[in-house]
């Protein structure tokens, strides 16, 4: 057997395997550990997706919670009944079409995808124009436009009331079979001739170019396919908690997935997916630190915001002791195991 159709085996084994977990939990978690996966895989998809334009293309893009909060208002639109927006919208009436149709949840998932790239091709024009610190303000720019849109345009978005009531469609289902299918395709991405162009872009953009790479067209290829994954994860998140405003889609959520990606390992889809394992989890198993604690005859009292300040310093440690991240710029490969096990 050939290394290439073990490691295809080995890869649809470990898929089977993943699903196989999901279904334990499914039939013994409880509500809060099925919330956590869930969790994992919309930031698994974010992380990977925003890791694209970072860490393989080495452009400080700090923008995709617009594409997310696109994403996020064009599935949820989509999904509510006429009826359900009648009653959501009670200041201003919303726009024709939106106010007469719906789609099912996988059809809005697509279209949330299509909107957010749709606006990522316009912006590419503006934003590439610019490198650096440049790029980074342009991008932040844009995603505080959308962010001021979605309160200002009520006739679409609902202003500040945002969106509730949506149904819970996005279940551990849905939101790891996108996140596997996102790693695969950013992966066979990264893999390709087109991947290989974009790394030497991000080692050097003016000797890539003298080679014939065209930047503009690697760029905006990367960008738009992290648009399009960044908005399918809006419509999970939305789905997800079950009701949206403009306050859930600040900087933070940008700043969160800028963490992700540097503590697991900038220019790594295997750095990317563990840091957001571990944002997602740590986050949570942190807040016991927050509760009152009785150690032998010390009483603790619960300290509000002590989780966030245990998680910074275990952030300082990880930059101070693994400066290129976990996994650095490295990935998960069968060869790379077995060469472990067999102690080569």
């Amino acid at each position: 057997m050939t290394k290439e159709r073990r490691n295809l085996l080995l890869n649809i084994a470990s898929i089977i395997s993943v699903y196989i977990i999901l279904w334990f939990f499914q039939k013994y978690g409880t509500e809060y550990q099925i919330r956590i996966l869930n969790n994992m895989a919309v930031f698994i998809t974010l992380a990977v997706s925003y890791n694209l334009v970072n860490g393989i293309c080495g452009q400080l893009h700090l923008g995709p919670n617009a594409f997310i909060t696109i994403g996020a208002y064009t599935a949820a639109l989509l999904t509510m009944s006429p009826a359900e927006k009648q009653m959501s919208f009670i200041i201003k009436p919303l726009i024709w079409p939106f106010s007469v149709i719906q789609a099912p949840f996988p059809v809005s998932l697509i279209a949330a995808g299509i909107a957010a790239t749709i606006f990522a091709f316009l912006i590419s024009f503006p934003v590439f124009r610019v490198r650096g610190d440049y790029l980074a303000i342009v991008t932040l720019g844009f995603g505080e436009v959308i962010r001021v849109l979605c309160n200002a345009l009520q006739s679409v978005t609902n202003g500040p009331l945002g969106l509730k009531g949506l149904k819970p469609y996005t279940t551990i289902w849905w939101s790891w079979s996108i996140a596997i299918f996102t790693v695969i395709v950013i992966q066979k991405l990264i893999n390709s001739s087109w991947g290989r162009a974009m790394k030497a872009i991000r080692e050097n953009e003016i000797a890539a170019q003298a080679m014939g790479i065209n930047p503009f067209k690697h760029l905006m290829m990367a960008f738009l396919i992290s648009a399009f994954f960044s908005g399918v994860a809006g419509g999970l998140l939305a789905h997800l908690i079950t009701t949206i405003s403009p306050t859930l889609f600040t900087f933070f959520l940008t700043f969160n997935l800028l963490i992700i990606i540097v503590v697991g390992g900038l220019g790594s889809t295997t750095g990317a997916v563990i840091g957001a394992m571990l944002f997602a989890w740590g986050g949570e198993a942190l807040r016991v630190v927050e509760s009152p604690m009785d150690i032998g005859p010390v009483h603790i009292p619960g300290i509000p915001g002590m989780r966030m300040v245990l998680f910074s310093v275990i952030l300082m440690l990880v930059i101070i002791f693994a400066r290129r991240g976990i996994t650095g710029r490295n990935e998960f490969s069968w060869d790379w195991l077995f060469s472990k096990l067999s102690g080569k």
